[in-house]
């Protein structure tokens, strides 16, 4: 799974503007102005800080009127992974593909990776449309699409995921039931023609 919960230790510095508030309510928000919807490469992107436990009784420096605690707490991180699958919405369409909303992340999936069919790009509707199966992809749409390739960098605007659709099971969320709908069809059985007995 892309989501995980790490434990962290650190040690947090709470101003006095603060000293009103719980101690642990002021760590808390201390700590997520620190690490929420950052990037770390190791972890994922920070989505959320949680559980604050532990909070030591704290010390002061000299020349500073802040208070340092030792604190230990949970974070809530988002690391896509090579071949997981999402189901996510089409954020938007380009010339070159379309990107897919997965978490707190946009994945892109190239136009060589939307289909097997060849596609034809409609400027004025803002979508793609198979030559031969007249399959449409436009913002808005739901896909199942698999992450093929991450790149984690420093930020979150630089962190760059690629997708495909290709394979079978993936693609439009419609053109997914569509095509099971079609394999429970029943087939046709070709009629056995009867062959007739010699009277003896």
């Amino acid at each position: 799974m892309v989501y995980r919960v790490y434990t962290i230790n650190d040690v947090v510095r709470v101003p006095p503007s603060m000293f009103s508030l719980k101690l642990e309510e002021a760590v808390l928000q201390m700590l997520r102005e620190r690490y929420e919807r950052k990037m770390d490469k190791e972890l994922g992107i920070i989505l959320a800080v949680m559980n604050a436990r532990g909070v030591g009784a704290g010390s002061i420096i000299p020349g500073d009127g802040a208070s340092y605690h030792e604190v230990k707490f949970d974070v809530l991180c988002f690391m896509p992974e090579v071949n997981e699958v999402f189901d996510g919405e089409v954020s938007e369409v380009v010339e070159f593909g379309a990107f897919v909303r997965m978490g707190p992340l946009d994945g892109l999936v190239h136009l060589s990776q939307i289909t097997n069919d060849f596609l034809s790009f409609d400027k004025k509707s803002m979508m793609f449309v198979g030559r031969e199966s007249k399959k449409t992809l436009k913002k808005g749409d739901l896909v199942r699409a698999k992450v093929s390739t991450v790149s984690m960098k420093g930020s979150i605007p630089e962190t760059k995921i690629g997708m495909t659709m290709r394979p079978n099971g993936l693609g439009k969320l419609e053109w997914i039931e569509s095509e099971a709908g079609e394999e429970k069809k029943p087939k046709k059985k070709a009629k056995k023609e009867k062959k007739e007995k010699k009277a003896e």
